[in-house]
């Protein structure tokens, strides 16, 4: 990033002077007296740039750098190729701001549209927009598209990830509106006490294909229920999923969201992430956020520009059904950076890879006495295990350099990308078998 240089003493005393003022005291006169803090803070003396790199290091020395990670659980550990972390640490678009100036903003609208471009690509879909926060949120403005003065009712499957239901019950309460769960009957979405669910004030269907424990769901059975009811379906998606499993614009769903994080953004203390959004023509005006779109200037040549902005700032308040307002471009920006690079036989081969690798560590696992996979449908690339000794087998995992399942309410879930070699999973299958001896 660019060096910033603060202003001296005595720049400071001359724009103070420009306003008539004697003291930066005379600067802060509305600040009542009882709040104003005059002793200095209790701050440690400053330090170099070595001092400063050697206290960091020193720090991030004391995280648990784990040689494998078997936990996913929305986020994922995938291979990242180094272009993509190198193209959005450029100083260009790592300080980029929002790009309102379309004039002089043409790098940044293009790699939002390229992005756009991409994702409605991967979801069979019509429009896509680069605006939300991360994949709960994306979930819950998903929902609130579908909402109508009739039809108030959200359908959300118990399957789906509990912080996304958490983040749809928040949004829903703030409006005051109603969210009931779909039970869940072996893993799955229960189809049955869905179609019981569904009535004429139902608004919408969210569910997720795979689900939270990994479980691909019966998605068409799934979205012809609620349009046969006249209901929206919103269908959330694992982006690296989309690759091999029919896309949410294949099945049918009215609305395709997700967590961007697998393309292409590390694991990192939980973000900041990426949420995509994406629909058909018919919904376009409802979905929140900005739309960038393709066109040409006045001398002929390819333009980007800012097509639609359904925000709160830019119609009547009471008229939007959304407050999100920010600019996802850098994660936007590395997302399609990550597309690009892996392109659809790489994204089909990290997908592939992780089906066998996630098949292969669940086979070996349930040959174990005691282990058993809890649900016994298909699965992308995560699975449930119950199995004894579960804390002991944590930790013999941890001591190993080994970040294993992760402890729900049926046992373990447990998750594999591309990234682990067959020796990596012959090491895990190892170590349980021997805390289960």
């Amino acid at each position: 990033m660019g060096n910033f240089l603060p202003s001296t003493k005595e720049e400071r005393q001359e724009m103070l002077k420009a306003l008539g003022l004697a003291s930066m005291r005379d600067f802060f006169r509305d600040v009542p007296e009882e709040v104003y803090r005059e002793e200095a803070l209790n701050l440690p003396p400053g330090k170099s740039e070595l001092e400063v790199a050697r206290y960091l290091k020193a720090l991030s020395e004391e995280n648990t750098q784990y040689k494998l990670i078997l936990r996913g659980a929305g986020a994922y550990d995938h291979y990242i190729p180094s272009i993509v972390k190198y193209i959005p640490a450029k100083e260009e678009f790592l300080t980029a701001y929002t790009p309102y100036q379309a004039e002089i903003s043409q790098g940044i609208l293009q790699s939002i549209f390229e992005f756009q471009t991409m994702i409605c690509e991967l979801t069979g879909m019509e429009v896509a927009n680069a605006s939300v926060y991360d994949g709960a949120t994306a979930a819950a403005e998903g929902v609130s598209m579908c909402r109508s003065r009739k039809r108030s009712v959200t359908l959300v499957s118990a399957a789906a990830h509990p912080d996304v239901i958490a983040t749809i019950k928040t949004y829903l309460y703030g409006v005051g509106a109603e969210m009931k769960l779909v039970p869940v009957k072996d893993g799955k979405t229960d189809v049955a006490a869905l179609k019981e669910l569904l009535a004429e004030d139902v608004a919408s269907l969210y569910f997720a294909q795979p689900n939270f424990y990994g479980q691909l769901e019966d998605s068409e059975a799934l979205i012809a229920a609620a349009h046969e009811a006249g209901a929206m379906v919103v269908m959330g998606c694992n982006p690296i999923s989309l690759a091999v499993l029919k896309s949410p614009g294949e099945l049918g769903a009215d609305v395709a969201v997700g967590e961007g994080q697998p393309l292409g953004m590390p694991l990192a203390y939980g973000g900041p992430y990426l949420g995509f959004m994406a629909t058909t023509k018919k919904n376009m005006r409802s979905l929140p956020g900005r739309i960038v779109g393709e066109t040409t200037d006045g001398e002929g040549r390819r333009a980007f520009v800012l097509s639609l902005q359904a925000r709160e700032q830019h119609i009547r308040r009471e008229k939007a059904s959304s407050n999100i307002c920010s600019n996802e471009a850098l994660c936007a920006l590395t997302a399609g950076l990550y597309m690009a690079t892996m392109g659809p036989e790489g994204m089909k081969d990290a997908a592939n890879q992780s089906v066998a690798k996630a098949h292969y560590l669940a086979g070996e696992l349930e040959k174990i006495p005691g282990v058993e996979l809890v649900h016994k449908g298909d699965f992308f690339h995560e699975f449930v295990t119950a199995l004894p000794k579960q804390a002991e087998v944590l930790k013999k995992l941890d001591a190993a350099g080994i970040l294993g399942g992760l402890p729900v309410e049926e046992g373990l879930l447990w998750c594999v990308t591309e990234k682990p070699s067959k020796a990596d999973l012959d090491e895990v299958i190892s170590l349980v078998k021997e805390v289960l001896a």
